[in-house]
């Protein structure tokens, strides 16, 4: 049952929450927050929180600058690492304009459109996401070091695995603010982590992905670490993926349960986001050190799929009953959550609209050059992916033309700065490293 504005106020006056951190992203994924004492959440329920959105990247211009910020009192937690004295809450927002109006840079609402379009086909939507990240040791002035916290492989225990006790406090934490950790490891690279949840509706489970991020750099600057979800850290090291899993009900019944069958509905979303992979990586994967990740290090680069092959784009793990699922291995987590999750979704109900067939199944290895021969390949720089989704008729359909223009404008101008750097490896730390 959904929490409403009088429950968040009756918890808050019962149990000593003294602030509210009202918590947003700008269109690029980064997130934003603006702190309230306790007593002004009743005017935040009622009224909105403006706030100046020229000085927001992506957002607005200075001559039209006032937006305001509604908190959702279903997404509220208690941040467990805060004192238990004077708790702080934190609740996501979505954001309009001052006469009540969407805000177009809204990215929140835009997800939740799609899923409204899905429960209007008569679908269901369930998404999770598993999401890999490095610990790096500090120096001492608390300053982030290229120095991984372990030298720890896929699966290592101690002493390899450093990262055990991180990754525990981890799951306790984010057990806290409501998600469900399923199981936890030490990944391929050294210091790489990965934290799994349980999946859950695509709105909800891209809000959890952010309560996700920042838990992990909370609870790593706690033990005198930091966190980074950049694609590609380490040059010579594996990238962090951020795989996105996504089932669709319709009455009840998995569409991705027992064979995928030509001309079925699920057949027709895995082609629908095979059909507009392409368009889709300039948001999928949006800096240039995602292209450093990309077909390196068992990281997908053409566009196809298979069951349970790991070297595909898509692929349908192996399975049963309500876990049954599709999976994309190609985006990152420098993403913004919910444009990601929103044009895949997108892109899988545009295929089940227009009957798009799905292609054969490709069973072979794609980490091996030679078997990819023939196959369509993912853009390999960004100024590529901007180029193909800047020409698409389907993003422009899905998102306002303002929002485009700004993002696309962005990712330019992070091309120029990394096209013409002496050093485009120095270039991507000072600009990746400490903010993704």
């Amino acid at each position: 049952m959904k929490r409403t504005a009088q429950d968040i106020l009756n918890y808050v006056e019962d149990n000593d929450v003294k602030f509210a951190k009202l918590t947003f992203c700008d269109i690029f994924g980064n997130q934003k927050n603006i702190s309230l004492f306790a007593s002004e959440l009743p005017r935040a329920f009622a009224q909105g929180v403006s706030f100046d959105g020229s000085s927001i990247a992506g957002f607005m211009n200075v001559e039209e600058s006032d937006l305001v910020l509604w908190p959702d009192p279903d997404t509220a937690a208690v941040l467990p690492w805060r004192p238990t004295e004077g708790r702080v809450i934190r609740m996501y927002c979505d954001i309009t304009l001052p006469d009540g109006r969407p805000f177009e840079g809204n990215c929140r609402g835009y997800l939740q459109s799609v899923v409204k379009r899905a429960s209007a086909m008569g679908l269901a939507c369930n998404v999770g996401c598993e999401c890999e990240f490095y610990l790096f040791e500090t120096d001492d002035r608390g300053a982030p070091t290229r120095i991984p916290l372990d030298h720890g492989g896929y699966f290592d225990i101690p002493p390899l695995d450093r990262g055990e006790n991180i990754r525990r406090e981890i799951c306790f934490a984010i057990e806290e603010m409501g998600l469900h950790p399923e199981h936890s490891h030490h990944e391929s690279g050294p210091g790489q982590n990965e934290v799994c949840f349980l999946y859950t509706g695509a709105l909800r489970s891209a809000d959890n992905l952010n309560t996700f991020k920042s838990t992990v750099k909370a609870i790593a600057a706690r033990n005198g670490l930091f966190a980074s979800f950049m694609p590609k850290p380490l040059a010579d090291q594996p990238g962090s993926g951020l795989h996105v899993n996504i089932s669709l009900l319709r009455d009840g019944k998995n569409l991705f349960e027992g064979e995928l069958a030509p001309g079925s509905e699920g057949a027709h979303f895995v082609a629908g986001v095979l059909a507009h992979a392409r368009e889709l990586t300039a948001f999928c994967n949006p800096v240039p050190n995602s292209y450093a990740r990309l077909g390196a290090n068992e990281a997908p680069l053409y566009v196809s799929w298979s069951r349970q092959n790991r070297s595909q784009l898509v692929r349908l793990p192996s399975a049963r009953g309500e876990l049954c699922r599709v999976e994309l291995r190609g985006p990152d987590p420098a993403g913004n959550p919910y444009l990601v999750i929103g044009l895949i979704l997108a892109a899988g109900l545009d295929g089940i609209q227009r009957e798009l067939p799905l292609p054969e199944a490709v069973n072979r290895n794609l980490f091996l050059p030679s078997a990819a021969a023939g196959l369509e390949c993912l853009p390999r720089t960004l100024r590529e992916a901007i180029t193909v989704a800047a020409q698409s008729e389907f993003i422009s359909r899905e998102l306002p033309i303002a929002l485009q223009n700004k993002y696309f404008q962005y990712q330019t101008l992070l091309c120029h700065g990394f096209e013409s750097a002496p050093d485009p490896e120095a270039w991507d730390r000072a600009n990746g490293f400490l903010i993704i």
